[in-house]
This record gives C-alpha cells, sequence and structure tokens, in this order.
C-alpha cells in the first residue's frame, strides 16, 4: 500500500439498530501513519463507527476503503491488519500475561509463539512481570498489556476505544508517547477520548454527535471553525456572579476555573453586553480568553438533539 493511499476512506456510512440510526452519514478520511482523535458524547456514534471500520460490523449504507480493502466485501482481509482496543480489558484475568499473549498469539497463527510472547514483553517492558496473573496488574499496567496484544501481530492500523480511561496521568502519558513512536514507524491510529489533552496529542480531530459528524481538522482548526468568544472574569463573589450570568442574552456558557470564571458565547456583541455591568463592579477584571476544546465540545453537545430519545 503507497502513502499516497489513505488508511481510512470512507463515505455517507448508515447504520441503524432497529428504529435507531445510530452512525448517520459518516465520512472520514484518514492519512497513513495520522493520529486522529475521535471525539463526541457518550452514545454518539464512536465506537459503532470504528466497529464498522474494522470489519467487526456491516454498515447499513455508505462504502470505503481501508487499508485498500473494501469496506463490505473484505471485512475479514481488513480484521488481519487491524489492532482493536476495547473499551474494557479483555483479556483471561486468571491466566499469566505471557499466557494471555500466547493465547492472542495463537489466534493470529503467529509462530513461533514463545518468540512473539518474549519479544512483546520485551518491548513493552513486561518480562520480569511474564508469570503475573492478568487479574492483578493495575490500570496501567493492563492498558499496556492490552496494546501490547494489539500490535503483536504487526497491524498497519490501530483503533483505540478510549483506551485510557480509569488510568492515571503518568500511565496516561506513557501511552501516548507510545502511541506517538508507533505512528511514527508507519502505523495509523485511530483514538475515541474523551480527554481534551488528549485530543490536542492527536495530529487532527473528528467531532461525532449522536451519529453526525459535526466536525473534523486540527485542534486549531476546529476551535478557530466554531467561532465561540470566551472572557476570562477575576474578583470577588464568582459564584454568586455565574448564577446571575447564566441565561443573560449572548451568555451561552459559565464556568468556573479555579479562582476565574470562564464566559463563553457566539455572538461577541451580545456578549460583551451581557458584561457590561460586570466590569464597573469593584475588583473585578474582565479579559478576552482563549477558547479551549472543551468549550468547543461543550457548545457542540448543548446544540445537538439525542437520537436515542
Amino acid at each position: 500500500m503507497g502513502a499516497e493511499m489513505n488508511a481510512i476512506d470512507v463515505h455517507g456510512l448508515v447504520k441503524r439498530f432497529g428504529e435507531k440510526t445510530v452512525v448517520n452519514q459518516v465520512s472520514m478520511s484518514v492519512k497513513t501513519g495520522e493520529i486522529v482523535g475521535f471525539l463526541g458524547p457518550n452514545g454518539s456514534g464512536k465506537t459503532t463507527t470504528i466497529r464498522i471500520m474494522c470489519g467487526l460490523l456491516t454498515p447499513d449504507e455508505g462504502d470505503g476503503t481501508v487499508l485498500g480493502f473494501d469496506l463490505r466485501t473484505e471485512a475479514l482481509k481488513i480484521k488481519r491488519e487491524v489492532g482493536y482496543m476495547t473499551q474494557r480489558f479483555s483479556f483471561y484475568e486468571d491466566l499469566t500475561i505471557a499466557e494471555n499473549l500466547a493465547f492472542v498469539a495463537r489466534l493470529y497463527q503467529l509462530r513461533p509463539v514463545d518468540a512473539y510472547v518474549t519479544r512483546t514483553l520485551d518491548d513493552l517492558g513486561l518480562s520480569s512481570r511474564r508469570n503475573q496473573l492478568a487479574g492483578t496488574l493495575s490500570g496501567g499496567w493492563k492498558q499496556r498489556l492490552a496494546l501490547a496484544a494489539c500490535i503483536m501481530h504487526k497491524p498497519k492500523l490501530l483503533l483505540l476505544d478510549e483506551p485510557t480511561a480509569g488510568v492515571d496521568p503518568k500511565a496516561r502519558r506513557d501511552f501516548w508517547d507510545e502511541i506517538h513512536r508507533l505512528a511514527a514507524d508507519g502505523l495509523t491510529v485511530l483514538v475515541s477520548t474523551h480527554y481534551m489533552d488528549e485530543a490536542e496529542r492527536c495530529h487532527r480531530i473528528s467531532y461525532i454527535s449522536y451519529g453526525t459528524m459535526l466536525a473534523t481538522g486540527s485542534v486549531a482548526d476546529v476551535v478557530r471553525d466554531a467561532g465561540l468568544v470566551t472572557y476570562v472574569i477575576e474578583g470577588p463573589g464568582l459564584e454568586r456572579l455565574a448564577g446571575e450570568l447564566r441565561g443573560r442574552p449572548g451568555v451561552e456558557q459559565v464556568a468556573p476555573f479555579g479562582a476565574t470564571l470562564h464566559v463563553v458565547g457566539s455572538d461577541p456583541a451580545a456578549l460583551k453586553a451581557a458584561l457590561a455591568d460586570v466590569e464597573k463592579r469593584d475588583g473585578m477584571t474582565i479579559a478576552r480568553g482563549e477558547t479551549s476544546l472543551e468549550d468547543v465540545f461543550i457548545q457542540f453537545m448543548a446544540n445537538a438533539t439525542d437520537n436515542m430519545q
């Protein structure tokens, strides 16, 4: 597969379960070696979209290619070239780390099994723990084991579904360092996440809301295109002020951040007018702030309607 071909190129994907349309006309392209963050509220269709892309589900409508293979007719070939890490730790907790990896190696018909297991343990610094029961690992080590199992068969595409939920910040950072190292070697990564700092570590992000793709691009692009204005207020009695500001014309979000209050809106003139009297109060300062990805995320969520209602 040439570097010029997209690792993922899908158009108009639709998936229904009964009356519910869970994925609605989703199109996405991901370049080879790119890390793309997949964002959206719970139940927004991220997992279903990922399962379609790794050949586990057939779309009701739409088509495209993953790693150059046809989504509809070559799902089996896609499965062999993809590493898929699910939300939940899916190993036999009463088997050792080495036994779990041996099981995965046999599934992919990797031979000799012992050589693959040993190399994988070495790569991830797990050799000294090879005989430890998987169920006794901490969250961070379980995550490393899951990643090891995903990349053992040398996939070309890694699909990660909220891989760092419940993992401490250092383990999360180590995990992301590893993802960037793998991408630098040509592995393509699509990762769903709720963490804004993780989204900011991706080359590009795609935001899906209740089955519909709302935005795609670099973090800077998505923040810019959202067209939000943010003011930061400092001073006394911010909790009371927050209650006052909510519901004023032009004020769309009010959020405490430490000893400051962030006020967000999409109409600059209306927002400025809403804050005009606050500036005159004793001890209050108001300054333009930078709109964060989280502000945009919340705005998208506020404007979306839940297709599951």
